[in-house]
Formats: structure tokens, C-alpha cells, sequence
């Protein structure tokens, strides 16, 4: 028998069995060979946390006996704890439980790291041991340990990407079918794509969670989902799909991490996410189905693209189980990974602080002057408009009627100033309405 043979298997405990959770069972059981070979040691489950017992888990490949409802006991006889639960508790208790105990923590849990980071990170280091968390965003895509450990001698000053594979598949269905949002959210759910409350992923707070890591890691700040402005897709209709299509331009949520020079001229963050139009000619305007992609430019590197599925059993586990290896060497070499890394401490600016490019759509009355006044609130603001064009209503509603509808596009713009000007038109008599305000990004 080899050295590696020989070596005492390294104790995992799985808290979770759902969809991830089972990947990551079976795949770990079914490369036990191959796990040793990269390892060093093998790799033995010594337990599986559920909420129930006497289900058929046998896709898992775990003995039937392995599995437990105690969580709490499980951890404490692991060298690796893998959690994949989800939320803020119990998660939070058994990751801490764990470290203190000496084991190590591979999870998946975005909610958790967004809302309390900080206290995991510092409970890892006083224990001495790893925390990873490829998995908490994108799915199998390599980009956190990218962030944290590849472009760590570079700076990253942008990232811009697609890290909810349910709003795109909605977004993406509305723009190449011309389907309304109601009717692609109930064809991502039929998929499989949406849960049956998308809540969480519509309205954005599923890529706010992601949008504050991916931030943290950037820009060796803490920054937590609280930080980040979040808005999500409910208010995205058919006519604003295809007046991005008019200005040859896809509707994207996007996740938008900056650094930026804050009012008072010192560097700050922004971070938010936001529906948004790209040019077709964008990378992340390709992204089709439920696909993820992120966009992230450094001083020296360049422009960088990670792209690949961002969510399902197999991809995710594919990340968890990186994670495991990593850890697991650490553990046979007697090293630690990364640690937080918060030293830039920068200030996380206000929305209205953000600066990007604005599409406006106007129901105005079709008289003569209507463009000048409208203008000349813009340049009240210092707003400035890049493109106009006013064409006679396509509305059918009786109000719209002997009406014009005014498009523009703005020059880049600080959102607050923004905002201030469609407060001061909106109250125009000459204006009918604001149909549309959506920001232009990725130019």
C-alpha cells in the first residue's frame, strides 16, 4: 500500500442534502480514488445533517446509517464541515460550532456571508483553520478565488456581471420571444429555473447578496447586502425590451461594483444592483438562458470574462468540491488559505452618487416647444442629453391620444441629479407621464 494509502482519512460532514448537497455526496463517493490521489489522504463522510430521517437518499451513495438530525453533534467529529443549508440559522451556530471545534468550513451560503461575514472570517482565524465559499456565487464558475488569490497583486476597479440565472432566463425569454414578464416567469418556473416564490431572485436580493462579496473580495472592504441598492426586474415590461431592442441594446439585471471618487473626493465603492440595457455588441449581452457571467476589469490584467452555469446541483457542487480539495490540502500540509483581507476599508458611496447613462421615456403633449422645456430642465440639472427622438405615440389608451412620446438618452449622469430631473418634468403640464427610466451600462 502507497504513503497515500496509508494516510488517515481526513472526517467530512455534510450539513444539507438537497439538490447541492446530494451532487456533493455522490460525486465525493464516486471519485474517492481520485479524491486521495490529489489529496494526499482519502476523504471519508462521517455523517450527512438532515431535517428528516427515513427518506430514500440513496442517490447520495452514503450508508443509510450515516445520516443524522443532530448537526450540532456531526460537527464536532469533522476535519471539514461542508454546509449547504442555506439562510442565516442554524447555519450561522454550526459554522461557528465547527471552528471551534477545528474543523474547516466549505459553503455555499451567499445570504449568510452578505448579512455576517465579518464574524466567520474572525472566528476562522482565531481557530486556525480555512473558510471557502466558491460556491456562494456563480455557481461553477472560478471567479471568488480568482479575486481573492489570481488578481491579488493587481487592482480590480469594476466589476459588471449577470449572477441570477432566473432573472436571465426571464429577461432573455422576454427579449427574444417579446413574452411580458408574468408570462417568462411562469415558463422559468415550469423549468425548473424559478422557485415558486421567485421573490427572492426578481426583486434582486439573491444578486445583492452576491453583488457585496464579490465587492468585499475586490476591494478589500467590508461590505455587507445592507450596502448594496437593490432593484429587481418586476417593473421591466414588454415595451422596455423592445425599445432596448430599438437602440440595439438587450435588458440585463446587473450586478455593479466600482470604484469611485466620492463627493468629498475621497475613494470610495459602489455597489448595486439594477436592470440595466446593454449594447448587443457587450459580452454580457450574449448571455443567453439561465447562464451567469461576469465582467471584471483590473489596472493590469485588463478585462476579464468568467462565464459559465451559475446555478444546479452538479455545477455548484463542482465549485464545493474545489473548495474541499483546497482546504483538505491545507489541512495535510499544516497551512491555512487566504484570510480576510479588509484593509482598504473604503466607504460604500449612496445611490446617488452613482454615475452611469439613462434611457427616458415621456408621453408629452405634441406642441410646438415641448423639446425645449423638456431640455432645458435637463441642463437645470446638469444632466446631459446624448440623443433625443420624438415620434407620435404608439400607446393605444385614450389619454395618450393626440400625444408624442419623447425618447432620450443621456450622457453619463450622477444618479441624484438624475433622479431630481425626472421629479421637475414629471410635474410639467406638458408632460403626460414618465413611462420609462432604466439605466444604460456597459459602454
Amino acid at each position: 500500500m502507497s504513503a497515500i494509502d496509508e494516510g488517515k482519512p481526513l472526517r467530512v460532514a455534510l450539513l444539507g442534502c438537497g439538490v447541492v448537497g446530494t451532487s456533493v455526496a455522490r460525486l465525493l463517493t464516486l471519485g474517492r480514488d481520485d479524491f486521495t490521489a490529489r489529496i494526499g489522504r482519502p476523504l471519508e463522510i462521517v455523517g450527512i445533517a438532515v431535517r428528516r430521517l427515513g427518506r430514500d437518499r440513496s442517490e447520495t451513495g452514503v450508508a443509510e446509517e450515516l445520516f443524522t438530525t443532530d448537526a450540532e453533534e456531526l460537527v464536532t467529529r469533522a476535519d471539514i464541515v461542508v454546509e449547504v443549508i442555506g439562510g442565516i440559522e442554524p447555519a450561522r451556530s454550526l459554522i461557528l460550532r465547527a471552528f471551534e471545534h477545528g474543523a474547516s468550513v466549505v459553503t455555499a451560503n451567499k445570504a449568510l456571508l452578505a448579512e455576517d461575514g465579518p464574524t466567520l472570517y474572525a472566528a476562522a482565524e482565531k481557530h486556525g483553520v480555512d473558510l471557502y465559499y466558491e460556491a456562494s456565487v456563480a455557481g461553477a464558475i472560478p471567479l471568488l478565488r480568482p479575486l481573492r488569490e489570481s488578481l491579488a497583486g493587481d487592482d480590480v476597479t469594476r466589476i459588471l456581471g449577470i449572477v441570477n440565472g432566473t432573472t436571465n432566463y426571464v429577461l432573455d425569454k422576454m427579449d427574444s420571444t417579446g413574452q411580458g414578464f408574468d408570462e417568462a416567469v411562469q415558463q422559468a418556473q415550469a423549468l425548473g429555473y424559478a422557485e415558486a416564490d421567485p421573490t427572492a431572485d426578481v426583486e434582486g436580493f439573491d444578486a445583492a447578496a452576491k453583488a457585496a462579496i464579490l465587492a468585499s473580495l475586490a476591494f478589500h472592504s467590508r461590505v455587507t447586502a445592507a450596502d448594496v441598492h437593490r432593484e429587481g426586474i418586476s417593473e421591466v415590461t414588454a415595451a422596455d425590451v423592445r425599445a432596448a431592442a430599438d437602440m440595439d441594446c438587450v435588458v440585463k439585471l446587473l450586478a455593479i461594483c466600482e470604484r469611485v471618487p466620492g463627493a468629498d473626493g475621497l475613494p470610495g465603492i459602489s455597489v448595486r444592483v439594477h436592470p440595466a440595457m446593454i449594447p448587443r455588441t457587450h459580452p454580457l449581452a450574449g448571455v443567453r438562458e439561465a447562464f451567469n457571467a461576469v465582467f471584471v476589469e483590473a489596472r493590469a490584467a485588463g478585462s476579464l470574462m468568467f462565464y459559465g452555469p451559475g446555478a444546479g446541483g452538479d455545477p455548484t457542487a463542482s465549485a464545493v468540491l474545489g473548495d474541499i480539495v483546497a482546504v483538505a490540502r491545507h489541512r495535510v500540509g499544516g497551512g491555512v488559505g487566504p484570510r480576510e483581507s479588509a484593509y482598504a476599508d473604503l466607504q460604500v458611496l449612496p445611490m446617488g452618487q452613482a454615475l452611469t447613462r439613462y434611457y427616458i421615456s415621456l408621453q408629452v403633449h405634441d406642441r410646438p416647444g415641448v423639446l425645449a422645456q423638456v431640455a432645458t430642465a435637463f441642463a437645470a440639472h446638469e444632466v446631459s442629453i446624448q440623443q433625443v427622438r420624438q415620434q407620435v405615440s404608439q400607446r393605444q389608451d385614450e389619454q395618450s391620444q393626440g400625444g408624442a412620446e419623447l425618447v432620450i438618452v443621456t450622457h453619463t449622469a450622477s444618479d441624484e441629479a438624475l433622479a431630481a430631473t425626472v421629479n421637475e418634468i414629471s410635474a410639467m403640464d406638458i408632460v403626460r407621464g414618465v413611462t420609462s427610466v432604466m439605466r444604460v451600462e456597459g459602454e
